[in-house]
């Protein structure tokens, strides 16, 4: 096997054994170490900010490598499917590898300012957390789904109350409190799906589910349901999206700009497993798409008001994340391919502008004194200019205007929807809820930049350091730069939408040429054998 047919495993392995590694280097903290924690913390960074920027070049050449439709598919250990573990990729888990990466870089540099200096073994969790969030990305497989979410949740509950505190703290336990409930419906959910089916491989399911009938069918709708509900609350969709503003507002700046993505791996799941596994169709196969279309718009007026409410700009942010969050799922609850292409564009655009929000978001509080991050009137800002065009270009692009992606993606979702009988709402959610937001942020803009206080000290220029300006600026020109790509962008989303569709061709590569006469694992007893008792 040549080194692209390792990609697969390569990006999970590769965060892995770096975490492995810092843990040895140490990674105490300078502030709790003095002089030798910097030197520990300094190797720390060194090393991280070195894995991440190979993984990023993994990422592209795993894109690269799927571009033209391949479906790379690892066995581990050459178990052949569905009995051993298999890792998959298609356009779509590479795109959200390399999202992952677009994302990871710049906030790893950004933390690098001096965050990462505030708690121990910041950069080790860092890394069990991409290992965790490119493993649900390439898996293959329904319970190594469940693993994987359960790696990247571990090293979540450490990196949201890094720097403590005690609203951290208190967030935290509900944030941890809530995964573990989620985490345990995860496996009834799993235990389900495999006693009526026999197996968890996804290209399995997707060909097995829909066959089942009677009685098997409804414990199958039953499992599928009860993992809506778990893939909705790792996605913040309502009414299970109560717990993400306080959570993402609580922790660091950094932190939460991760969390960014997430969200989008609740997203994913749910794409993965109720758009292709229980997507429409007879049978068990129907049981989440009714509810997917009317929860997503909800999710999109529930996250816009809880913006227009907003005190801090964190919590304004992070209720545009789960704003954010319904549009995306407004597409994959339309069921086409048209519109989960324009889904997975307009998810690329909201995770890199809200992660790029919440670093903003920071360094425009540390110059405004005491006022901080609350939408009060303050003292001026020390970089009124940079920092004002910079929240003006998030802004537009969150809230979708031309010619941003955010506007882009939208007009493709609204064309998408034209044939569907829900036309109206749609428009009206999307459209509205686009309007919302640019009411609500620019009312925080007025008061961050325009209502200044004369009777308050001067300000400092806190944040003003080019590893943290430049690290915002690179997560804000990628949100630019998928608008200037956006034809070459929305041709691969349309093509991943595609592929993501063609459920026989996915179960032939990971299953093999026999795929399509789907056999049975269960074997009910012969009716003979009850008729000479």
């Amino acid at each position: 096997m040549t080194l692209p047919d390792h990609l697969p495993v390569l990006v999970v392995l590769l965060p892995a054994l770096t975490a492995v590694a810092l843990l040895f280097i140490g990674d105490g903290g300078a502030e709790l170490h003095g002089g030798h924690g910097q030197r520990q913390l300094q190797w720390s960074r060194r090393v991280s900010l070195a894995s991440v920027a190979l993984f990023a070049l993994l990422a592209a050449l795993l894109v690269a490598r799927v571009a033209d439709g391949t479906l790379l598919v690892y066995r581990v250990g050459e178990w052949p499917a569905p009995f051993g573990i298999a890792l998959v990729v298609d356009r779509l888990g590479a795109m959200m590898v390399a999202l992952t990466a677009a994302v990871a870089l710049p906030v790893l540099l950004y933390a690098s300012g001096g965050w990462d200096g505030h708690g121990r073994h910041f950069h080790p969790m860092f890394q069990f957390q991409l290992m965790g969030l490119a493993g649900a990305f390439v898996t293959g497989d329904l319970f190594n789904l469940f693993v994987f979410f359960e790696v990247l949740l571990i090293a979540s509950y450490v990196l949201m109350l890094h720097g403590q505190g005690r609203e951290r703290f208190k967030a935290g336990l509900h944030y941890v409190v809530l995964n573990l409930a989620a985490s345990a419906l995860f496996l009834v959910g799993v235990a389900l799906l495999y006693a009526m089916t026999g197996t968890l491989n996804l290209a399995d399911l997707a060909l097995r589910v829909p066959q089942l009938r009677g009685s098997e069918a409804a414990l199958a709708q039953a499992g599928g349901l009860v993992l809506l509900v778990v893939f909705g609350f790792k996605a913040a969709m309502a009414p299970l999206a109560v717990w993400l503003p306080a959570t993402y507002a609580a922790t660091s700046a950094p932190v939460a700009a991760l969390f960014a993505i997430m969200t989008k791996v609740g997203v994913y799941a749910l794409l993965r497993v109720h758009g292709v596994v229980f997507g429409p169709g007879d049978g068990a196969a129907a049981a989440a798409a009714p509810w997917i279309l009317p929860l997503a718009l909800a999710t999109s007026v529930v996250g816009v008001m809880g913006a227009l409410a907003a005190r801090t700009l964190p919590r304004l942010v992070a209720w545009l994340t789960v704003a954010s969050v319904g549009t995306v799922l407004v597409g994959i609850g339309l069921f086409d391919t048209a519109a989960w292409s324009a889904a997975l564009y307009y998810l690329l655009n909201s995770t890199l502008v809200v992660a790029g929000m919440f670093l903003l978001g920071e360094i425009v509080a540390a110059q405004r004194g005491d006022a901080a991050d609350h939408l009060v009137p303050g003292p001026a800002v020390g970089q009124p200019v940079l920092l004002g065009l910079a929240m003006l270009l998030a802004a537009a692009s969150a809230a979708g205007l031309p010619p941003l992606p955010g506007f882009i993606g939208k007009l493709m979702l609204l064309e998408a929807s034209a044939a569907h009988p829900w036309v109206g709402a749609v428009w009206a959610v999307v459209l509205g809820a686009g309007l919302l937001t640019l009411v609500g942020l620019a009312r925080a803009g007025s008061i961050l930049f325009w209502h200044v206080r004369e009777d308050l000290p001067a300000c400092t220029m806190s944040g003003a350091s080019l590893r943290l300006q430049g690290a915002t600026g690179l997560l804000l020109a990628m949100t630019v730069a998928v608008s200037v790509f956006a034809g070459p962008v929305q041709q691969y989303t349309a093509a991943a939408a595609a592929q993501l569709a063609d459920r026989a061709g996915y179960g032939r590569a990971v299953l093999g040429p026999g795929a399509d006469s789907v056999r049975p694992y269960r074997f009910d007893p012969p009716a003979a054998a009850e008729t000479t008792r």
